[in-house]
């Protein structure tokens, strides 16, 4: 008698790399929609700066949010390059809607996303879970802290740079990971991701 074994949708045997037209829509869509929430909590970000001005590095603790794209839609799409394409867009929407930090935005996105694509590559883009979810999160994470420190804090203590890094690092596995994969399963079990292998369980 035959026998098959139960597989979670957290992994493929063989991930197909080409993309569909839905894969390009919807991390379009993910970008698009991010990008207005980057723009949003810079605004954010700036206006709390002020509560943080006895210890800058503090603030780090709110900076989880711009990394959500690189992780959360190589969970959805899972194809090579989705976090890639959906952390770029993102950006070039923030920048493009008034971003304080203007194009730089364009290069953070490139490089987080980037970053974020090592975690699922790490895996061969073979499995989508916990695991690969949290070491994307802390590699786009660690790559913005260290683009900061490069460009607007290379002049803070060695401690505030290493207190800097830990507490992006850690909002970004808990935003961008925890919650990026508690929004990737919501969604797929609500069904809005029947099209996709992650909004499926295979047999």
């Amino acid at each position: 008698m035959a026998e098959q074994a139960v597989r979670s949708s957290t992994h493929d045997a063989q991930p197909a790399a080409r993309w569909r037209t839905v894969d390009i829509v919807v991390t379009a869509v993910l970008g698009v929609a991010f990008g207005v929430v980057f723009w949003a909590w810079g605004l954010l970000w700036a206006g709390t700066g002020t509560a943080f001005s006895a210890f800058p590095p503090g603030q780090a603790f709110m900076y989880g949010v711009w990394l959500v794209p690189a992780v959360l839609a190589p969970l959805i799409v899972r194809k090579p390059g989705a976090g890639l394409f959906a952390e770029l867009i993102a950006a070039v929407v923030s920048a493009l809607l008034g971003s304080a930090w203007g194009t730089t935005t364009i290069v953070y996105g490139l490089l987080q996303g980037l970053a974020g694509e090592a975690g699922f590559a790490a895996f061969r883009y073979r499995r989508f879970g916990w695991p690969q979810a949290a070491l994307s999160a802390v590699l786009a994470g660690a790559m913005a802290a260290v683009l900061d420190l490069l460009y607007y804090y290379p002049d803070w203590t060695a401690g505030w740079k290493t207190t800097y890094v830990a507490l992006v690092v850690a909002s970004t596995a808990v935003v961008a990971g925890i919650g990026g994969m508690a929004l990737a399963r919501a969604l797929a079990a609500s069904g809005a991701l029947s099209a996709f292998a992650s909004g499926r369980r295979r047999v």
